[in-house]
């Protein structure tokens, strides 16, 4: 292969050299904090003795005696296009980067690709049968080209290495697949990575950064399966988890939550797990929700004082437009809060990301990706060119190469790609890619304020322009300004307090006009009868033999008949007075004229109303109740001349319940002494119930002569 300049470095040479010209780094990063130092891109170890022995044993010939070679491509991804590489895209890309290395002659004629490929489902039993199948279709295989799904990838890495196939994929984003692989026994040695993002680098741009300003604490907000048409499963998880393994010699204090099962309810999250005591947030999530916990952020005042600072990680430009991730042409409601949230909001995105104007243009958003396999599909092509021996006459000899051979060929070189040159680190990763932090200026647009390069894992520019300042861990008022109670705060408070005081008197105020009202009433025992108020009419007739059992009961008040009560007039009412013997001079208490009064106010139309109480009467005192000319229930139901059927019994029996209903919620709350006798029926024959409440005038004895007293002795 021809030694061609590495384009790639010489872009970033340039652009460090443009930004630091016009800008210096007011900060000092140092990459001494990581846990990985920079990979050499050169003089890397020489091929494990098990690979020379593997390729001796190897019988997996790729050149036969003709000088023709055929090579065995196993393409093992997901065939549903929900993910950005599928197998509708790969099978477009390997022919053209196989196309495009025929024309400039790096490829020979003599050299034939067979593709298989096969559905790995994006999950790590689907893949583990694809590898089956791979074997039983093609006892020999010679490369793959793998899934970016990490999941899937670690069971097709193991694979690989015991197919002895070098795997190249585009993905390969945890720390799995970038940790220190060179040894021939790692499990993932065969796995080469050809793409331009890894989490680890995210995570190492991070770190940085936390350490230069001392930060703390985080909370890492992210949905779980965000971002899978890149990564697959749990890809914002794997990079949550890939961040905290950097980051876990600063000892963080972090609250991690998938919001992704709050089902957009972001508010609740920030109030209960960001608070007041977190001012960094890093999201991982899609674009278009992460506006929506930016609006919402912004609705909760988190970005009025610059208190709180927000990183979004991402593996491509997914924003609607892709230079101003705050606009959404369906929300234009929305995009004014988006706008002001965003500039708090620090994006990290591989640097190709970043050209906005062929972000646009893409026919598949996250082409990145699929520019990397179209690159590992080079790279082997010229590492293969430069591994096969020919003859003296040019032709290829009959030969094989073992997996291993492969992979040590294609680590620490330089190979030709689509548009830079791929450097390719002693790890068999893909190095010198560039990640740019994005800030949106004051015009709403997004620019470049920071820039890492894996090379030396450097940040080679910084021009970040905090808004109130380096960021702080800790918020120092709080989005509901909790910590810092402000003039118009205590203010505020005092008034409340005021107007909780004056609520508070005006309530005991009412509760003791009240109390005052009602002791008035009381003692103005509106109860009370003057004994020249009534006028009396004799109602008594000669009874019959069938009412002398319906006598007034001796312990009765107001109930029993009142065919043979005196009746009178009071206030023009025609009421039943009944006088109460042995109760010459009552001296009521307290309880006894509250329940005096109650019994005056009350009012339904099935009980019998109580008018009164006359204590100046010449003889003894007494009661005036309203007048019941049919006489009790009792009465009613055994008189003869009354016909009795069902409808009327059940206007009876609803009259009585009613009465008793009205009772039980008014403050006498029982009767106590129900019974036919004490239901009485008026001239519509409606039933009212007697004889209730006042049980301290009720006379205890009848008298041994009465119907009554043996009436009751009889039942």
């Amino acid at each position: 292969m021809p030694d061609v300049m590495s384009v790639s470095s010489l872009t970033i040479s340039i652009l460090a050299t443009i930004f630091s010209a016009s800008v210096v780094p007011c900060m000092e990063f140092n990459n001494s904090v990581l846990m990985q130092k920079p990979w050499k891109t050169s003089g890397c170890q020489q091929m494990p003795r098990q690979c020379m022995n593997a390729t001796q044993e190897n019988d997996c010939y790729l050149c036969g005696d003709d000088g023709q070679c055929t090579v065995r491509v196993a393409v093992i991804i997901p065939e549903s296009d929900e993910y950005i590489v599928n197998q509708k895209r790969a099978s477009v890309i390997l022919k053209e980067a196989e196309e495009a290395s025929r024309s400039e002659k790096i490829l020979s004629e003599s050299i034939t690709f067979i593709y298989n490929y096969y559905d790995d489902g994006c999950n790590q039993e689907k893949t583990s049968g694809s590898v089956i199948r791979a074997i039983q279709n093609n006892s020999c295989i010679h490369v793959i080209f793998g899934t970016m799904c990490d999941y899937a990838l670690a069971t097709l890495g193991r694979s690989a290495k015991y197919v002895m196939a070098p795997l190249i994929t585009p993905g390969g984003f945890s720390h799995d697949f970038t940790s220190n692989k060179t040894d021939y026994t790692h499990e993932m040695y065969s796995v080469i990575n050809s793409g331009q993002a890894d989490m680890r680098s995210y995570a190492e741009f991070l770190h940085m950064i936390f350490n230069g300003y001392k930060l703390k604490k985080v909370v890492l907000m992210y949905e779980k399966q965000a971002q899978m048409e890149v990564a697959g499963e749990d890809a914002c998880y794997l990079f949550m988890r890939n961040l905290m393994t950097e980051l876990q010699n600063l000892n963080l204090d972090y609250v991690d939550g998938d919001v992704g099962v709050l089902g957009g309810d972001y508010t609740n999250f920030f109030k209960t797990k960001v608070g007041v005591d977190y001012g960094i947030i890093l999201m991982c999530a899609s674009c278009l929700n992460v506006r929506k916990m930016i609006i919402e952020a912004t609705k909760l005042n988190m970005m009025d004082r610059g208190e709180y600072t927000f990183f979004s990680v991402e593996l491509y430009n997914c924003a609607p437009m892709p230079s101003r991730p705050w606009y959404v042409e369906s929300d234009r409601e929305n995009n004014i809060l988006a706008r002001k949230g965003y500039e708090h909001v620090y994006t990290i995105l591989p640097y190709p990301e970043t050209k906005f104007d062929d972000v646009s243009n893409q026919t598949t958003r996250g082409s990145l990706y699929l520019e990397g396999l179209y690159d590992g599909m080079l790279m082997y092509i010229q590492a293969l060119t430069n591994a096969l021996e020919k003859d003296q006459a040019g032709n290829y000899k009959r030969q094989m190469i073992a997996g291993c051979e492969m992979v040590y060929a294609m680590t620490g070189k330089k190979f030709k790609g689509k548009r830079d040159d791929i450097l390719m680190n002693c790890n068999a990763q893909r190095t010198g890619c560039t990640y740019a932090m994005l800030h949106v200026n004051s015009n709403g647009e997004y620019e470049i304020v920071a820039l890492y390069n894996t090379l030396n894992k450097t940040i080679t520019y910084w021009n970040v322009t905090w808004p109130s300042g380096d960021p702080r861990d800790t918020p120092k008022c709080g989005y509901d300004l909790s910590k810092c109670p402000t003039y118009d705060v205590v203010k505020i408070l005092a008034m409340c307090l005021i107007s909780v005081i004056i609520i508070g008197l005006t309530i005991v105020l009412l509760i003791l006009y009240r109390q005052i009202k009602l002791k008035a009433e009381i003692e103005a025992k509106a109860w009370k009868v003057h004994y020249d108020e009534i006028t009396f009419v004799s109602t008594r007739r000669r009874a019959s033999s069938a009412s002398v059992k319906t006598e007034m009961d001796g312990d009765s008040i107001i109930g029993g008949t009142q065919l043979y009560a005196t009746v009178g007039f009071y206030k023009s009412i025609r009421v039943a007075v009944k006088e109460l013997p042995d109760v010459d001079k009552i001296e009521f208490s307290h309880e006894q004229l509250v329940e005096l009064k109650i019994m005056k106010d009350l009012s339904h139309d099935n009980l019998v109303k109580f008018y009164g109480l006359c204590l100046d009467s010449p003889n003894n005192a007494c009661i005036l109740a309203e007048y019941c000319p049919k006489g009790s229930l009792q009465d009613v139901l055994e008189k003869e001349q009354v016909p009795l059927d069902w409808s009327f019994d059940m206007l009876l029996i609803m009259d009585l319940l009613k009465g008793m209903l009205y009772l039980h919620r008014s403050p006498i709350k029982s009767h106590g002494a129900l019974k036919s006798t004490n239901c009485l029926v008026d001239s519509r024959f409606v039933l009212k119930i007697a004889d209730f409440g006042l049980h301290f005038l009720r006379v205890g004895g009848l008298d041994e002569h009465s119907h009554a007293f043996w009436e009751r002795k009889h039942f």
